[in-house]
């Protein structure tokens, strides 16, 4: 049998998609497979000093105390019956061991505007941090938000992301952890000059080219969609230059500038469920994280304003884990036992069927659901992440048969059959 394709044809389909090819390796380099946390908390950076992180993991104890033990957390995450016992335990422990993941120092509208004084405050910041980075006692991940690129606070951005990061390195590394925050981007090109403002940091302090990257803050309806049509997140992240490592979505200022009114504004408005589904699609593919929003309903006063904040936010958690988005943010120490609760919840609920058909597809072994290498993936993506958590552990994996070191490689090699 005589193939009908001659070899000018192939190689002229090669060099038409060779452009192509380099477009995507370029573009789509895949999923960051390094742990994500799974919130961010915002202290206003005049409030942040060393061993914040332990304070805020006591008064999230005290909370749960006050409201009738880990007992009344778990009513109000509607954890079920046979899950109740291994997540209490687990919330406990890690509001003794790491209460926050991810701690960012806000200089921006949770600061507010103090003009130079903002100058000693973030070097203050910087070396708090720094202390905590030596003692040991530091966050998973830490950083600042500072002003936006806008006109109007461009300047006072600038200078306090400055000497922020000098102050920082004066006393050592970059950590591997460090999160810097762009807030309130309007245009494709505040992006890019924030990437070049990394470069010339990086160049100034002699750091490896690319070494600092940064958040989006998605907080305006310019950002979802630009002036031409077009999203402008898939914009933005390429002109980042491989510098975006996630995009935030803010709930408030967003909402606000949608004109909703105050008493609507919310993480699972339509018009929040509409941006984010935008930037989860620009985002695919290309590395870059999301993380959703925060509700402003606290969990303070009467025990029973607790529980109904308890609960609310436990169920925009869980709604947030279920829709992709597997970080938020949390403003209160006592958010903190329901973003655990709801967090493990969701892991351990999923941990059976996860661990069950992984390992009939690793081994090769046909049960009621057929799953593809891209299932497969997404298997281990969500076993890993219940491992970064603290929700499940190396030892439920092996004793359910999957070998955590199997996650790994099938992470790493996206589509491929271990």
């Amino acid at each position: 049998m005589r193939a009908g394709l001659d070899e000018a044809t192939r190689r002229a389909v090669e060099d038409a998609l060779a452009p192509v090819d380099a477009r995507l390796e370029r573009d789509y380099p895949g999923e960051d497979t390094s742990r994500q946390p799974v919130h961010t908390v915002y202290v206003p950076a005049d409030r942040y000093r060393a061993g914040l992180a332990r304070e805020w993991g006591a008064q999230a104890r005290a909370a749960v105390e006050a409201v009738g033990g880990i007992e009344a957390v778990l009513d109000a995450a509607a954890v079920p019956a046979p899950l109740r016992a291994a997540v209490g335990e687990r919330v406990l422990a890690k509001l003794d061991r790491e209460p926050i993941e991810d701690l960012r120092i806000d200089l921006e509208d949770g600061y507010g505007d103090h003009g130079d004084a903002e100058d000693d405050v973030a070097v203050a910041a910087a070396r708090a941090l720094r202390e905590e980075l030596v003692t040991g006692v530091a966050t998973p991940f830490a950083g600042i938000r500072f002003k936006s690129l806008e006109a109007a606070t461009r300047a006072r951005g600038l200078r306090t992301l400055d000497l922020f990061l000098a102050a920082l390195l004066d006393g050592g590394d970059v950590p591997d952890g460090l999160q810097l925050t762009l807030p309130k981007v309007t245009a494709v090109e505040q992006v890019a000059a924030m990437a070049s403002v990394c470069g010339a940091l990086e160049r100034a302090h002699g750091l490896p080219a690319g070494r600092l990257r940064f958040e989006v803050q998605v907080e305006t309806p310019q950002a979802i969609v630009g002036p031409d049509g077009t999203a402008g997140v898939a914009r933005m992240i390429r002109a980042g230059e491989g510098r975006v490592s996630a995009l935030h979505y803010g709930t408030y200022d967003y909402s606000a500038s949608l004109g909703i009114a105050a008493a609507y504004q919310s993480m699972e408005h339509p018009a929040a469920d509409h941006a984010k589904a935008v930037m989860q699609v620009a985002a695919a593919g290309t590395g870059v994280r999301l993380s959703d929003g925060s509700t402003n309903v606290l969990p303070v006063g009467a025990p029973e304003q607790v529980r109904s904040a308890w609960a609310l936010h436990a169920r925009l958690v869980r709604r947030s884990l279920e829709r992709g988005f597997y970080q938020g943010w949390d403003l209160h120490p006592a958010q903190l036992p329901t973003r655990f609760a709801a967090t493990y919840a969701f892991y351990r609920q999923g941990l059976a069927e996860a661990t069950g058909r992984l390992r009939n597809y690793l081994g090769r072994v046909e049960g009621a659901v057929l799953d593809e290498p891209a299932t497969a993936r997404a298997l281990a993506w969500f076993l890993s992440r219940g491992l970064d958590c603290g929700a499940v552990d190396d030892a439920e994996l092996d004793a359910a048969g999957v070998d955590p070191a199997a996650l790994g490689d099938l992470l790493r090699r996206p589509g491929a059959v271990v």
